[in-house]
C-alpha cells in the first residue's frame, strides 16, 4: 500500500511539474488528411527560444515517445517551446519529409507572434533518420525554413552503401533512386554544408552505434562543419548504442541533458529590434584562406564591434563575379538568395575583384547592368535598404589573371556611376591613402608601401587571399581585419 501511494505522489508531482512548465499543448494539422502534424508544447514562460523535433525511424515509422514527447518538458522548463512534427514516411518520394518539415519550421515562425518566438531563434531536432531530415532542412531548405541551429542525434547523414544507413537510403530514395548518383550526392548532407548559410549545430552521438556508422556520418558532418568554418559541436559518449533518445535507464542521461543545455546557453538569438546588415562579396567578405572565418572574418568582428543593436551576417562567396556571365555569378548562388531574404537594413557590397580576369572581363558591357539589377532587387525590398558600394580593393600582382588596370579603368568608374544614380554610397577601397590610412599606418602610404616591397599584402597564393609564406599570416589576418572593422565603424557612425 504504501509503494502504491509513493507510486501516486511521483505520478502528481510529475504532473503537477508538467503543469508548471508546459502553459499549453494541443496538434495542428500540416496536411489535410492529418497525415502530418505538429503536436505543440508551448511553456509557461516562453524564452523565445522553440525546436522543432523529427524522430527517427529509418524513413519507416516514427519513434514518436522517446525521440519526441518525452523531452517536451525538457524543453519547457528552460521556457522552449516544443513541437513534435509527424512527418509522413516517403516510400521512395524523396521529397515528401523535406516539405513537412520545411511547413513545421514555416508554421512556427508564421505563428512567432502568437506563440511568443522569436523567428530568428527557431531550431531543429532530429534522431537517426530524422537526424537526416534535419540536417537536409539545415543545409538544403530556403531561407524561411532553414533553422538558427541544429541539434542532431546519431543522425543518418550519407546516403552511400556502406556509410550511412541502408534501410534509411532504400525509404527514402527508392529503388532506383539508391542508383542515382546525383540524388545520392544531393541527400548525402556533409556534402551540402555552406559556410556562413548551414546553422551552427551540436551533434550527439555513442561511440558503440553499431547501426549508423559514426565516423561517416555525424563525424563526417562535423568535420565538413568545422572545414569552412561554421560553428559546430559534438558530444561522443562512451557507450549507448543507437537510439537511446530520451531514455532515463541509458547511462550517460543525465550527462547529455547537461551537455545539451550548456550548449544552448552558449549563444542567443539576435534582438528582435536589431538592425540588419548584409555583407556581400567575394573572397574578401567570406574570409577565404581565415581558419574560422564565420568568427574571425571582417562582418564577425563588425558583429562583435557593433553588439547586439545589430546582426551582421556574412553573404561572401569566395571567387563569384557580379557579371552574370562570369564562371562563377554571385547572383545564382543560395547566398544571394538568402542576403534578400534577410530583408537587411544596410547593405555593403564589395564585388568586382574577378570580373576582372581575362575570361569574365570579355564580357564588361553587362557589368553595369548587371550592378544595377543587384540595386534594383535591393531598392525593392520592403526594408528600404541603406546600399553601399565598394570599390575593388588593389591588386598588386596579376594572379589568376585578376587585372588591377580593368579594375581602375574599367569597373570603379561604373560602380561609381551605379552609386550616384541611386543615392548609394561609394566607398572607395582602391585608394592607396585611404588603404594606408584604414590600415592605421602612421605615415601616409608607409605601411602599404612595406606591404607591396615584401609581399606580405594582397598577394593571391594557393594558401589563401594573402601570402602567408613568410610566416606573418596572423598579422596580416589582422591589418585587413583592421582595415574593415575601421571602414565598417565609420559607415554606421554615418548613420
Amino acid at each position: 500500500m504504501k509503494k502504491i501511494l509513493l507510486s501516486m505522489a511521483c505520478l502528481m508531482a510529475v504532473l503537477a511539474l508538467s503543469a508548471q512548465s508546459t502553459a499549453k499543448k494541443f496538434v495542428l494539422n500540416l496536411t489535410a488528411d492529418g497525415e502530418s502534424n505538429l503536436t505543440c508544447y508551448l511553456p509557461q514562460n516562453p524564452s523565445g527560444r522553440a525546436v522543432v523535433d523529427c524522430p527517427g525511424g529509418g524513413y519507416s515509422h516514427l519513434a514518436l515517445n522517446h525521440e519526441g514527447y518525452d523531452w517536451a518538458e525538457y524543453f519547457n522548463k528552460q521556457g522552449i517551446a516544443f513541437f513534435v512534427l509527424k512527418y509522413r514516411m516517403p516510400h521512395g518520394r524523396h521529397t515528401v519529409p523535406m516539405e513537412d518539415a520545411c511547413k513545421a519550421m514555416r508554421t512556427v515562425r508564421d505563428s512567432a507572434s502568437v506563440w511568443n518566438i522569436n523567428r530568428e531563434d527557431v531550431g531543429i531536432m532530429g534522431f537517426s533518420a530524422g537526424g537526416h531530415l534535419a540536417s537536409s532542412v539545415s543545409t538544403l531548405a530556403e531561407y524561411d525554413a532553414r533553422p538558427n541551429f541544429s541539434i542532431l542525434f546519431y543522425p543518418v547523414i550519407s546516403m552511400k552503401p556502406k556509410k550511412g544507413h541502408g534501410g534509411s537510403s532504400y525509404n527514402l530514395l527508392g529503388e532506383e533512386g539508391v542508383k542515382d548518383e546525383k540524388l545520392v550526392d544531393h541527400y548525402s548532407t556533409e556534402k551540402q554544408v555552406r559556410r556562413h548559410l548551414t546553422p551552427r549545430a551540436i551533434i550527439l552521438l555513442a561511440n558503440d552505434d553499431g547501426a549508423v556508422p559514426p565516423v561517416t556520418n555525424g563525424v563526417a558532418y562535423y568535420s565538413r562543419m568545422r572545414q569552412v568554418g561554421n560553428e559546430c559541436s559534438m558530444c561522443i559518449y562512451p557507450t549507448g548504442g543507437h537510439g537511446f533518445g530520451f531514455r532515463s535507464t541509458w547511462a550517460y542521461h543525465d550527462q547529455m541533458l547537461s551537455d545539451l543545455t550548456r550548449w544552448l546557453d552558449s549563444f542567443k538569438a539576435p534582438r528582435k529590434d536589431a538592425i540588419r546588415v548584409a555583407c556581400i562579396g567575394n573572397s574578401i567578405t567570406d574570409g577565404f584562406g581565415i581558419d574560422m572565418a564565420t568568427q574571425k572574418g571582417y562582418p564577425a568582428i563588425l558583429q562583435n564591434k557593433l553588439g547586439d543593436g545589430y546582426e551582421v551576417k556574412n553573404y561572401g562567396l569566395s571567387a563569384r563575379t557580379l557579371l552574370c556571365k562570369g564562371d562563377v555569378p554571385y547572383l545564382k548562388e543560395m547566398g544571394w538568395r538568402d542576403a534578400l531574404a534577410f530583408q537587411p537594413n544596410i547593405v555593403v557590397i564589395k564585388l568586382g575583384t574577378n570580373d576582372s580576369k581575362t575570361h569574365n572581363w570579355v564580357h564588361k558591357a553587362e557589368f553595369g547592368k548587371n550592378l544595377q539589377t543587384m540595386v534594383d532587387s535591393l531598392k525593392a525590398l520592403p526594408s528600404k535598404p541603406k546600399i553601399y558600394l565598394c570599390s575593388p580593393i588593389p591588386a598588386f600582382k596579376p594572379s589568376w589573371t585578376i587585372n588591377d588596370s580593368v579594375i581602375v579603368n574599367g569597373e570603379i568608374p561604373v560602380i561609381k556611376k551605379v552609386a550616384k544614380k541611386n543615392k548609394c554610397g561609394f566607398i572607395d577601397l582602391h585608394s592607396k591613402y585611404t588603404f594606408a590610412d584604414l590600415c592605421n599606418a602612421t605615415e601616409p602610404f608607409g605601411l602599404i608601401s612595406e606591404c607591396i616591397e615584401h609581399d606580405r599584402l594582397g598577394v593571391k597564393s594557393g594558401a589563401g587571399f594573402y601570402d602567408y609564406s613568410d610566416g606573418r599570416d596572423v598579422e596580416v589576418i589582422r591589418r585587413r581585419d583592421h582595415m574593415f572593422n575601421k571602414l565598417a565603424q565609420c559607415l554606421f557612425e554615418e548613420e
